[in-house]
């Protein structure tokens, strides 16, 4: 029986046949809204000095949850309020999983000024032109979909375009996927398999990752006591999402979290 992340990624390779004959890379080019618009940087974000580190996730569903939010959920009233102190925003942008799509990027990178990822599961580099075309700063790679040899061409695509890349790992063994081309390393404490969560993962992969990158911690980041743990181990960033939007008011959630951990 296929798993979770097997379903997903033939879903979206069925996808990519469909729209990538329709959106040439010559189309972004000339018509992507954000493809002359300079990116912002993730990498610098997380290590400018008091940064808070978090990265907060625009989601309206997950595979194992089901909704948080419906599309009647605007984006802007909640990015907007995510701008204010987060070092990134990440916006899921999987329709049929997680309720997401590229107008939420959109609209994600027009009313913020701090670096947007495209949180999605890229397959094919015409994904990254896509990615530049609508707004994404920032790409993820999952490594647990894609060979070493496809991180790398992706990773070096996505520097041509000016775009900066996470390569998502769970499994130490996952880390022969790295190369010196990505801009980040995320520990996902999700598996992308049976989408249980272990916040240990990162703590106990901390040492395993390349000093030289900017370390993220993914999924599961629930209290701010957590967040201090994870920086003190050596992480930079803290994506966190579901923490906020699960709340019947997203950017309140987000707001009262940062506040607390302003003042630990």
């Amino acid at each position: 029986m296929p798993t979770i992340l097997e379903d997903i990624v033939a879903a979206k390779k069925k996808e990519i046949e469909k729209f990538k004959p329709l959106s040439p890379v010559e189309r972004f080019e000339k018509q992507g809204f954000f493809w002359q618009i300079r990116t912002r940087s993730l990498v610098q974000s997380l290590l400018l000095p008091g940064s808070t580190g978090v990265i907060a996730e625009f989601k309206r569903k997950s595979p194992s949850k089901g909704w948080f939010k419906t599309k009647e959920l605007e984006v802007e009233p909640v990015i907007v309020k995510y701008n204010k102190s987060a070092a990134g925003i990440s916006v899921l942008t999987n329709e049929e999983f997680f309720g997401g799509d590229l107008d939420d990027l959109i609209q994600a990178k027009i009313v913020s000024d701090v670096p947007v990822l495209r949180k999605d599961f890229i397959v094919d580099r015409w994904q990254i032109a896509e990615s530049k075309a609508f707004g994404a700063d920032v790409i993820l790679l999952i490594a647990a979909c894609l060979t070493p040899a496809q991180v790398k061409e992706f990773a070096v695509y996505a520097r041509e375009l000016g775009l900066e890349t996470i390569l998502e790992v769970h499994h130490e063994k996952e880390l022969d996927h790295y190369c010196e081309e990505v801009d980040m390393v995320g520990v996902n404490n999700r598996d992308l398999d049976s989408f249980k969560v272990d916040v240990q993962v990162s703590l106990d992969l901390i040492s395993k990752l390349p000093a030289e990158k900017p370390a993220i911690a993914e999924s599961g980041i629930t209290d701010v006591k957590l967040i201090q743990s994870l920086r003190g181990a050596g992480y930079r960033g803290f994506l966190i999402g579901e923490r906020f939007m699960a709340e019947n008011d997203p950017g309140a959630s987000f707001e009262e979290f940062m506040s607390n951990l302003a003042t630990k």
